[in-house]
């Protein structure tokens, strides 16, 4: 009897140990989140629907790639509740391979129809151009002028003078090869990207890497989204944005519902927030151009101003594995 009483202690000494230990990430009064918002963005969105509504959100920043991985790998255990922000083509990729689930907010229709999912997985809140950024110091440094095409980022002056993200963990890259696949079609969009390829002196992790290291003057030149640019400008950073006037790609920052995810009810009201005016004018405070119309920062540029493709955004997320793969064993690993 003595053996089971010292057992039985042993085990509720355990139970309780187990709960001590167990992180308020878990907390059912808590929102836990994937973001591919940059970090000031994101907490200052997180911060205020904490202030607004008194629900925490836990948050992991993760690019676009690395978000589709991690939920894809929690597939089965999800461990967050919703997706906010990131490339729109990973959220379509994750609706296809099954990884978060559809919900319309009564707010989405404060955002144009060709900007959300017709069946409600993902909710487009901003969109930007993809650009070059260049450093204006550095330009006039190395005789340059900084390009104002696709075919100028080619020229032999910018060998070793550019950068853009890794395609396999960006999706501001993979909207790179899409954006000139659609452009040229795939085996000249390829050539292209292995011409680039020779000027390029670093893939980054992180889509707007490159633009943060034109900015300190490490590259002359980089590729990535206006709006991060734009950010970087108004900081006093001796930066020019340019658009490639063959037409350029852009992005759809969208918000998703993950699948099986601890608090689903909370997460829908998280998204009803964010298709407010209140949060548009966060993502405007921030340099990006949001779809709820709200005055914008001082330098922002609307996507209706930018010569841009037309873009096929479910077939770009169709073919991401495939071009990629194509990219990585043709291009990156030569």
């Amino acid at each position: 009897m003595k053996r089971w009483k010292s057992v039985l202690i042993f085990l509720v000494a355990s139970m309780i140990m187990l709960s001590l230990t167990v992180p308020s990430f878990a907390a059912k009064d808590r929102i836990l989140a994937y973001t591919t918002l940059d970090e000031p963005l994101a907490r200052a969105v997180f911060e205020a629907y904490e202030k607004d509504t008194g629900v925490k959100v836990e948050w992991v920043r993760l690019s676009t790639g690395e978000a589709v991985a991690r939920m894809e790998a929690e597939r089965k255990n999800p461990q967050v509740d919703i997706w906010f922000g990131g490339v729109g083509l990973g959220h379509i990729e994750a609706k296809d391979k099954g990884l978060t689930t559809p919900y319309v907010s009564p707010n989405a229709k404060n955002i144009p129809a060709k900007f959300k999912d017709n069946d409600g997985y993902w909710t487009g809140i901003y969109a930007g151009a993809l650009c070059f950024v260049s450093n204006i110091n550095r330009l006039k440094e190395l005789g340059l002028e900084a390009p104002k095409s696709w075919a100028d980022a080619l020229k032999p002056e910018f060998k070793g003078h550019i950068q853009m993200a890794n395609p396999a963990s960006s999706g501001t890259a993979y909207n790179v090869i899409a954006t000139v696949v659609q452009l040229w079609g795939e085996d000249k969009g390829f050539e292209y990207m292995r011409d680039l390829h020779k000027n390029i002196s670093q893939y980054t992790k992180s889509g707007s890497a490159p633009g943060k290291n034109a900015a300190i003057g490490e590259i002359p030149v980089g590729l990535g989204y206006a709006h991060d640019q734009v950010k970087l400008i108004s900081q006093g950073y001796p930066l020019v944005v340019t658009f490639p006037s063959e037409g350029t790609g852009f992005e759809v920052a969208s918000i998703s519902l993950v699948k099986g995810g601890p608090n689903p009810e909370l997460a829908k009201k998280l998204v009803d927030w964010a298709l407010t005016e209140r949060a548009a004018k966060l993502y405007a405070a921030e340099c990006v151009v949001p779809f709820v119309d709200v005055p914008l920062k001082k330098g922002a540029i609307p996507i209706s101003q930018v010569n841009t493709i037309d873009q096929d955004d479910v077939w770009a997320a169709a073919n991401s594995e495939r071009l990629i793969e194509r990219w990585q064993n043709e291009i990156y690993r030569r």
